[in-house]
Order: C-alpha cells, then structure tokens, then sequence
C-alpha cells in the first residue's frame, strides 16, 4: 500500500509518499509545492492542486491522507488554510483516490505514542522509522507523518474487522486519465 500524506498551506503544502511492505514502511520521497505570495490566491489553490495532480501521477499513490488542521487565531488565515485543504482533497478525489483525515493529536499519537508531541520528537521520530538520511523539511515533515498515521490507523482497522469513520472511494485513479 502506498499512501501519500499531506500537510495542507496555502503558502507551503508539504507531501510524503510512505509504502508499507509486510511490517515494513518504506520513504518513496517527500518534498512541498512553494506558491508565489505574489500570484492571486485562486492562483495559489491552482498550483495546489495541480503541483498534487503531478505527484500522483509520478507515485501513483493507492490512498490519500491529509492533516484537519483547527486553526483559531486568524480567521481570515482559517478560511485560506480551509480552502487550501479543499485544493487537496479534489486533486485526490479527482485521480479517484479515497481520501482519509487525521487530527495533529492524532497524528502524533500514531507517530510518537503520545498526543502532545513537540514538532522536533515527531522529526526525530520519522527520521528513525523511516531510515532518513537527514530531518525533512518542516511541511514534508508534517505530511510524512501524515502518511504513518494513516498506514498505522488502517493496519488497526483491519485487525478489528472493519473500516472505521467515512466510506472511502473503490474507483481506481489508475482507470482515469488525468
């Protein structure tokens, strides 16, 4: 199962393909899709979604995981952040992927065993699990964990015999041309 994580901004939306082979997770590659500042933020969603379209295309994910950010401080910045994550999810629901979201407490709680993780125990943590050479960018970071989250989460549900939360999609991205 290959699963690619993603850390949803609208300035930096950091990516992480993770494959599970056996007991195994295994680092494909990771990275983050900058948007200019300076271009409009419909503009900004556009590169999003189509800098997401060509990762999927080059790793040819099975599942998509994606961060539920709760951002209160701004609303102004909540709205933009919301809409970057709608960028994402349509870029995954676009190829067919089936699309699962995961809470940061939840994220580090898979990643880290606990929910209050600090930022760098996550790193550290990802760095050792998945063999990095060296600490992913920030975002990548985020989105590597992202993916962890969700193979550990799914390997939970199937040993309880079920899918738990939303219904995921069963149309192949491979059938659809993009």
């Amino acid at each position: 199962m290959i699963v690619l994580g993603i850390d949803p901004g609208s300035r930096i939306t950091g990516y992480g393909i993770v494959e599970k082979v056996g007991n195994r997770l295994i680092h494909i590659d990771n990275g983050a899709i900058f948007t200019d500042t300076a271009v409009d933020f419909p503009g900004r969603l556009k590169k999003i979604f189509d800098g997401l379209l060509e990762v999927i295309a080059q790793y040819r994910p099975d599942q998509v995981a994606i961060e539920n950010i709760f951002f209160a401080t701004n609303p102004q910045s909540a709205l933009k952040l919301g809409q970057a994550r709608g960028a994402a999810i349509v870029a995954a629901v676009h190829c067919g992927l089936p699309v699962s979201e995961y809470s940061a407490l939840q994220v580090k709680q898979a990643v880290v065993g606990q929910g209050r993780a600090e930022k760098e125990q996550v790193q550290k943590m990802l760095k050792a699990l998945l063999g990095l050479p060296e600490i992913a960018q920030a975002d990548a970071s985020d989105a590597l964990a992202v993916a962890v989250c969700h193979i550990n989460s799914s390997g939970l549900k199937h040993l309880a015999g079920g899918r738990a939360g939303s219904k995921q999609q069963k149309t192949s991205w491979r059938d659809m041309k993009l």
